[in-house]
């Protein structure tokens, strides 16, 4: 019994060792080719389980390939390469960390004999010690809390000794530096050079060119505009956003208001939440929100479900977790999928007008732009107000001109008084008189 158990105990030692291949994982049914953007490690490097260690981008989105074992890293495909699914791009030699190794090493008995060092070369080794300027610097503040924990700047130090950097964090210093002198050097980029530069596009962005270039092919679009008076919602976050932010973690953001107006309005124009299949109009039931969020790789639009059944908060906390996952190359397929209608906000750019494009299948999409005070008759006064020029793009095949206009105008006056986001757009006193 002994043997079998030392045998058994070999064999899972030997599949320890064993060497992993890293493949490139399916990032969709109908995907069988991708392009490996970049590395996020170099070859030879240590990584550790679960860590990421490339980005490969399909025609829908922007995924990362993770580390299935600690171990060190072999590459085998360069970056740029368009590759078949399934493709070994590195392999996971199984390694111990560098930091676990050196532990190792610490603890390993010293049998090396030492000359005792006389007591007076001791207590001025550590006069000396003492004596120098610490390696850090330290906030009045962070000297008070030292005090108090009852800690050493000496302890500190060598806390901070041992602490491992990775090389994503020596990059960032890397960055920051090379940022400072590219600040600096912008004018002499531009010295009467005759240089190009070509690069690759990515699957993504292809997509995204034939998609864009088949709406304009395949749809009558048109667009509408208002304009909306931004006052009262921006008095509600000026008075109430400390108070919702204590309670729900985010602040009020003007998205969810658009959100909410705007699954609302379906329900007097339904049409605008529809598309045309075939032959056929399909007409939802319910309101999957898509919003255009700018990520490294491009537009992409991760979709809110059933925003029609959610709070404001519950709206704007999605909101954060998708723009969120999009900017760090986190995002799903599932998550970007099924949507009904779009919202995009070129006013976060600095936008005062645009023609949002349609995001098929679908048949309409809001744009927002940015908020400027501007002159307008109140009452036969002319007063400035905090105003938002808005945008309806829509497929004239599903939606009529009376539909377009209409659903705008809904969408306005509920945001210019939020109490009808209550009453599904109507005015809240008729609809405490019943009339």
């Amino acid at each position: 019994m002994k043997n079998v158990k030392c045998n058994v105990l070999k064999l899972k030692n030997k599949r320890n060792t064993m060497a992993l291949e890293v493949k490139v994982p399916s990032p969709g049914e109908s995907i069988t080719q991708v392009m490996l953007s970049r590395w996020l490690v170099q070859d030879g490097d240590f990584v550790e389980k679960d860590a990421e260690i490339a980005e490969i981008d399909s025609e829908k989105a922007t995924l990362s390939i993770s580390a299935e074992i600690d171990g060190v890293i072999k590459i085998r495909i360069p970056e740029g390469e368009t590759i078949a699914v399934g493709t070994v791009v590195c392999i996971l030699e199984p390694s111990e960390s560098p930091i676990a190794k050196e532990e190792k090493k610490e603890k390993e008995p010293n049998f090396d004999v030492q000359k005792e060092i006389p007591k007076d070369v001791k207590e001025q080794e550590n006069v000396q010690m003492e004596s120098k300027d610490p390696e850090v610097k330290l906030s009045p503040l962070a000297r008070k809390v030292l005090q108090e924990k009852e800690y050493s700047e000496k302890e500190l130090i060598e806390k901070f000794k041992r602490i491992r950097l990775s090389r994503k964090q020596v990059n960032e210093i890397e960055n920051d530096n090379s940022e400072a002198i590219a600040k600096c050097d912008a004018k002499s980029e531009w010295n009467n050079s005759r240089e190009i530069e070509r690069k690759k596009m990515t699957p993504l962005r292809i997509k995204l060119s034939e998609r864009l270039v088949s709406v304009k092919n395949e749809t009558a679009m048109l667009t509408t505009f208002n304009e909306v008076n931004m006052s009262t919602i921006l008095s509600i976050k000026k008075q109430y956003n400390e108070q919702y932010k204590e309670k729900y973690g985010v602040s009020i953001g003007l998205m969810s208001f658009f959100t909410k107006a705007v699954t609302e309005a379906f329900k007097l124009y339904p049409q605008v939440n529809s598309m045309i299949d075939g032959d056929e109009f399909v007409r939802y039931k319910y309101a999957d929100i898509g919003i255009a969020v700018s990520a490294p790789k491009g537009l992409i639009v991760p979709v809110i479900r059933n925003a029609e059944s959610l709070s404001l908060a519950e709206i704007e906390l999605k909101i954060k977790e998708l723009a969120s996952k999009a900017r760090e190359n986190r995002i799903t397929l599932d998550e970007m999928s099924g949507g009904t209608f779009t919202i995009t906000n070129g006013g976060v750019f600095g936008s005062m007008l645009s023609t949002p494009i349609l995001n098929p299948p679908q048949s309409a999409i809001l744009g927002m732009h940015n908020i400027v005070e501007r002159p307008i008759a109140v009452n036969g006064k002319v007063e400035i107000h905090p105003m938002m020029y808005v945008a309806l793009s829509y497929d004239h095949r599903v939606i009529d001109g009376r539909e377009s206009v209409g659903f705008l105008v809904k969408v306005k006056e509920m945001l210019e008084n939020p109490l009808k986001l209550m009453f599904s757009g109507n005015d809240p006193v008729k609809e405490l008189l019943s009339l």
